[in-house]
């Protein structure tokens, strides 16, 4: 498997963030039995940076924590044959690997929230990271019934990596 990261920023965490991101997204390929070697781009940035692409992209002027774009279009949550229905958009050429797609995490975010919330930075990285993986496999959380599906499955894989909210 194949995981990108870019950091634009200067922020540190105390932390290996490609480890957490490789660990987490490993975690949860397994987790949804995805039969495939997979690629995953990572953008680290700020708030700023992301309320910027949050605008592009989504038409909403403002900071958010997270943001998933998925190469493949699921028919169900976590069904990855919708990737050889379109394997030419859908593999790298080069490698084989399933293009899975991309993520941008705010750490102004990461560290806001995880002092919000009362747990470490390291959880709140982790957590952003399943989340968005979740989202690259076909998950949402539009819906109350889709929201209880998608944290369910978050908590089971970080509870499962032994990352958890501190008591």
């Amino acid at each position: 498997m194949t995981f990108y990261v870019e950091n634009n920023t200067e922020k540190e965490f105390s932390f290996s963030m490609e480890d957490i991101f490789k660990e987490v997204a490993e975690a949860v390929l397994e987790a949804e039995s995805c039969p495939y070697e997979a690629s995953v781009n990572l953008l680290l940035t700020d708030n700023k940076g992301i309320r910027d692409y949050n605008k592009e992209y989504r038409g909403i002027d403002k900071e958010t924590d997270v943001l998933s774009f998925p190469n493949l279009d699921f028919k169900q949550a976590g069904g990855f044959a919708a990737a050889e229905e379109d394997e030419a958009d859908c593999f790298d050429p080069d490698s084989g690997e399933l293009l899975l797609g991309d993520m941008m995490i705010s750490v102004d975010r990461v560290a806001e929230q995880a002092a919000e919330y009362g747990h470490s930075e390291r959880r709140e990285f982790a957590f952003l990271v399943a989340h968005s993986m979740f989202h690259l496999c076909g998950y949402d959380h539009m819906t109350e019934a889709e929201a209880a599906v998608m944290e369910q499955k978050q908590e089971a894989v970080l509870e499962r990596l032994g990352i958890v909210r501190e008591a």
